[in-house]
């Protein structure tokens, strides 16, 4: 029987995308504490919100795609939280608790994908009791053009796309750790 490994060890999108342009985006959260752990209402474990996002503008953007991966995550590859792109270019924040549905008309036609939980949108941290801090890295990408697939495509086929198109990124590392048992 094959083993689960401690972490997954894999590449997180981030390291796979080459941006052609030069700069890199600053992607904060207020729903940081000060060590960097994300506050409980966006874990599964709570209120599973998404939580509100602020990045930087980027010059002759059309567009921005956020992944947030966990690879401290016991399997293979890192866990995929959230997948959305197609936020409008001319955005530079998305709100707390977006619905979890695929097309986001209040965010200028946004799209959500699928997570590794099989559900759309947002599947907040719910790391394995006893399995320690796991890391969130927030991926966000300036996107040269709009994506033209739908929500049901895999994150290798947003990764592609995001080869071709990303002008600039930047990564925001978030932590989380399963409650203690009550």
């Amino acid at each position: 029987m094959a083993q689960t490994p401690e972490h997954s060890g894999a590449a997180i999108t981030i390291q796979k995308v080459q941006p052609f342009g030069e700069g890199d985006i600053v992607l904060t959260t207020p729903s940081l504490d000060a060590d960097g752990h994300l506050e409980d209402r966006h874990s599964a474990y709570y209120e599973n919100r998404s939580p509100p996002l602020v990045w930087t503008p980027v010059e002759g953007a059309q567009a921005y795609a956020i992944v947030v991966e966990d690879p401290d995550a016991p399997r293979e590859r890192p866990f995929a939280h959230w997948l959305i792109w197609n936020i409008p270019g001319e955005a530079t924040s998305l709100p707390e608790g977006l619905p979890n549905k695929p097309n986001l008309g209040q965010i200028g036609g946004a799209i959500q994908g699928v997570n590794d939980n099989g559900s759309v949108g947002w599947f907040g941290p719910r790391p394995p009791p006893g399995h320690g801090l796991h890391r969130y890295h927030f991926q966000i990408f300036a996107l040269a053009e709009r994506l033209t697939f739908g929500p049901n495509i895999p994150l290798e086929t947003l990764v592609s796309a995001l080869k071709g198109d990303t002008l600039t990124e930047g990564v925001m590392i978030a932590t989380y750790e399963a409650p203690e048992a009550q």
